[in-house]
């Protein structure tokens, strides 16, 4: 059973910071990708960031410039640090790993943690 804990959310004000933190645990045998996925209230989910085992990382148009992805492959974790934070940035996160097991993908999901910018 794999298990993604979540942490770092909170309220903001503009033009803030906030880092994401996401740790994977249980039996995950070969990390494929780590990420972001964000969903306000009354949007669909939409991808913030990824990062491969290679360390290739994609982020979204919006975010391209402010957040940075990474992480810590000694503690299946990953990372999203959020710069200059705008109202529109508000959304719950949630962090996924995508993992294998011989020929069997699995992609797990965190309980997802809130982010709130607001003056």
């Amino acid at each position: 059973q794999v298990r993604l804990v979540e942490s770092g959310g909170g309220l903001v004000q503009p033009g803030g910071s906030l880092r994401l933190s996401c740790a994977a645990s249980g039996n995950i045998y070969r990390i494929a990708t780590m990420g972001w996925h964000r969903q306000a209230p009354g949007k669909e989910r939409e991808l913030v960031a990824t990062i491969n085992s290679g360390g290739s990382t994609n982020y979204q148009d919006s975010v391209k410039g402010r957040f940075t992805i990474s992480t810590d492959n000694a503690k299946n974790t990953v990372y999203l640090q959020m710069n200059s934070l705008k109202p529109e940035d508000t959304s719950v996160y949630y962090c996924y790993v995508h993992w294998q097991s011989g020929v069997i993908s699995h992609i797990d999901w965190g309980q997802g943690t809130q982010v709130t910018v607001s003056s």
